[in-house]
């Protein structure tokens, strides 16, 4: 109605006054370049050559900031350009906005026309940006989708001659000293580099592909870094001012981002993460995605020549053959996160090819353009690893615990705050489907789903009263490896969802965080195995229990039970379509189980001796009983004129035992000792306590369902004398 539109102009009025004040406060700061001492991003840290313009080829701070203060003419110029575009493209959204409370579907065209037109304007970078929002069918509307895609294979290039000399010059020769045969046009084009076909001079004409970088780029790109921080400067004195609480720096958060795209630039960086990312796959077995070869005599800064292969970009496949490869392209990526630490940060669709035939060792994708890879140490893979395991099976109390570990949340959090309100956010998130069917599952959790005009009230105050106590009363922060690692989850998770739009991440790499713990014997992987077998809020036994231990096998096995409508893991349920108990035994004595092995070394003599004194007992009660001759028959008005039969388990019996010497060893003589039955039986199987009744109990009901109430009664003590038994 009216008075919102005029609340909503008001807000955008006193949003604009704000930034312009902050933006004259930034601009008259001196800005520092990134600081790469604390950056995750792969780089050479090891050389300081520099370009004609004093731009240094390989990420350097002081080199940067050098530029930046001999360039301040130029860089002031390249601020208003990027003013220029952004604030004419943002007052046109704030309008359409306030006249029509929304933008209208028979907007989003134009407007997704314009948005691409400016970012290709606006150049590399900010084409980067598009590419990156492209792969993203749950949060854009499919014709802006369709134009930021444009963004992938409609970059002009520039011209084969310029190429050429580039080649020349960086390789310091002709060019056919080196290759027999080049394209004559690019086969591709992007926002950094272009790509050719050519054939090496090698005598068995190989084929390769060629990369070679946009002339002048590195100087458009510097000068960008300083848009682009200056951007974030304003973005966090508007958050310093509004919402004081909040500890992200997102001045940091970008800088990560700005130090890797710069890094992209570095040709012979590129290329040996290439080859160290291949010899890792290689190294792993993972045989669904290849890397291809780096020709190394022939790649410099600016020039990259690698192994040729046929396929077709992701981007160009149907939506069935997405959906078929994306589980080979996520196993890669979570070895590569999870396993290594070392990961591509970039996978978008054009980065990942489909080839037109597998390879010799089954792979079906490649993995190019390497330029972007980043590292994760040790001890945030395990807390990122632990973090997934309490996501999804709904343990948010422990899920503090990781944060506080990542550094999100401050070690003083308010925990009674805190999970509720992760409860809210994370759960939609869980359950798959992007930011689409996030929306959807957030209007039912706050009443919003029947459309009707109290309930959207009612529901949005609700939310934005939750939204204001993470603002001001929930100091979390995001540190800056977040800002790559988002990144590239976000793009996996872009692609995923074009091929299932119901795909979830944390689901789909449960599976594998499983094998993992399964496998790993390091101390902190062993910590959240004993955690996810032995811990259980509604249990007071603190012992092994087995039904999570054949969950866990069948969820490494890719089959997973889950509780609320499929969004959660259930730790506690074995799949009913689950694997076997043949293969259940291959895996555990697999080199897949060392991990699980190690810690059942300990639970094994604890599991004989309980299941073989239950066994025992009963066993000795079913003869007892079987054995005990009846009762003689009464005689009518006499009663019983014969004595009962003698119980058998009371009456003493000599009974032979062994010996043992001073030193524990067996002797060689037995000895004799006369006792009943019943004494016997206490002594070699004594009664089971409550909590190894209980242990007991779980291991029998494992079995059952996961091999058979046969073998299951067999365990329990049930019918041990029956020939079935």
């Amino acid at each position: 109605n009216f008075g919102e539109k005029v609340a909503s102009s008001s807000m955008m009025s006193a949003a604009a006054v704000a930034a312009a004040a902050v933006n004259a406060a930034v601009s008259m700061k001196q800005l520092e370049a990134p600081d790469v001492a604390k950056s995750y991003i792969a780089m050479d840290r090891n050389t300081t050559a520099i370009d004609e313009d004093g731009l240094p080829l390989a990420y350097d701070k002081d080199l940067i900031e050098a530029y930046w203060s001999k360039e301040r003419g130029a860089l002031n110029r390249r601020w208003g350009v990027f003013v220029g575009k952004a604030v004419p493209f943002l007052t046109k959204l704030t309008t359409l906005f306030i006249r029509d409370g929304k933008i209208a579907e028979k907007e989003i065209p134009a407007l997704s026309r314009k948005a691409r037109e400016e970012l290709q304007d606006l150049g590399p970078t900010f084409i980067k940006a598009g590419q990156m929002m492209s792969v993203r069918p749950d949060v854009l509307p499919q014709s802006t989708l369709d134009e930021l895609t444009k963004l992938q294979d409609s970059v002009v290039p520039f011209d084969t001659a310029t190429a050429v000399e580039v080649i020349e010059r960086e390789l310091g020769g002709p060019l056919g000293q080196f290759f027999t045969s080049i394209s004559e046009e690019p086969v591709a084009a992007a926002s950094l580099a272009q790509v050719y076909r050519a054939t090496l001079n090698d005598g068995k004409d190989t084929p390769v592909a060629i990369k070679v970088q946009r002339p002048d780029v590195l100087g458009t790109v510097s000068k960008d870094l300083y848009v682009l921080r200056r951007a974030a400067e304003v973005f966090q004195g508007l958050f310093e001012r509004f919402a004081p609480q909040q500890r992200t720096n997102y001045v940091a958060l970008l800088n990560e981002w700005a130090i890797g795209f710069y890094t992209e630039l570095d040709f012979s960086n590129e290329a040996a993460s290439q080859r160290r990312l291949r010899n890792m796959l290689l190294e792993k077995n993972i045989t669904g995605v290849m890397v291809p070869d780096t020709i190394d005599d022939l790649c410099t800064r600016r020039v990259m020549v690698s192994e040729w292969v046929n396929g077709k970009k992701l981007s160009s496949a149907s939506e069935e053959q997405i959906g078929k490869v994306t589980p080979l392209a996520q196993e890669a990526f979570l070895t590569q996160l999870f396993e290594v630490g070392f990961f591509h940060a970039d996978p978008h669709p054009g980065n990942i090819l489909l080839l037109d035939e597998p390879t010799e060792s089954g792979a079906q994708l490649a993995l190019i353009d390497c330029g972007l890879m980043a590292s994760i140490d040790e001890t945030d893979r395990d807390n990122m690893i632990s973090a997934v395991i309490h996501l999804a099976n709904k343990d948010y109390a422990s899920l503090v615990d990781d944060f506080i570990k990542l550094q999100i949340l401050p070690a003083d959090s308010n925990r009674a705050a805190i999970i509720p309100l992760m409860d809210k956010a994370l759960s939609p998130y869980v359950q798959g489907g992007g930011y689409k069917k996030y929306e959807e599952e957030l209007k039912k959790l706050y009443g919003m789903e029947d459309g009707s005009m109290s309930s959207q009230v009612g529901g949005f105050q609700a939310m934005t009263q939750d939204a204001l106590t993470v603002l001001n009363d929930i100091p979390f922060s995001i540190p800056p490896y977040f800002a790559i690692l988002g990144r590239a989850i976000v793009t996996l998770e872009g692609v995923a969802l074009t091929g299932n739009p119901d795909y979830g991440i944390i689901m789909e790499s449960y599976p594998f965080i499983a094998r993992k713990l399964l496998r790993e014997g390091r101390p902190e992987i062993q910590k959240a195995l004993q955690e996810v077998l032995y811990s259980g809020a509604d249990s007071e036994s603190s012992g092994l229990k087995f039904t999570r231990l054949l969950a866990l096998l069948n969820n490494a096995a890719g089959s997973v039970s889950t509780q609320e409508g499929a969004a959660f893991v259930d730790l506690d349920a074995v799949p009913e379509d689950g694997i076997s108990l043949e293969q259940g035994l291959k895996f555990i004595l697999s080199d897949n189980a060392g991990s699980l092995r190690n810690l059942l070394e300990g639970e094994i003599d604890n599991v004989v001796d309980i299941l073989s004194r239950q066994i025992f007992r009963r066993a000795i009660d079913e003869a007892v009983v079987a054995l005990t001759p009846p009762r003689p028959p009464s005689l009518p008005f006499l009663g019983d004129l014969l004595p009962p039969s003698p119980k058998i388990d009371e009456v003493p019996l000599p009974i032979i035992l062994p010996s043992f010497q001073k030193d524990g060893s067996l002797g060689r003589r037995p000895s004799v000792s006369v006792m009943t039955i019943r004494e016997f039986t206490d002594i070699a199987a004594p009664k089971l306590d409550q909590d190894e009744e209980i242990f007991a109990i779980g291991i029998a009901q494992g079995t059952e369902e996961f091999v058979g109430k046969d073998i299951a009664d067999l365990i329990r003590g049930e019918k041990v004398l029956s020939p079935r038994s």
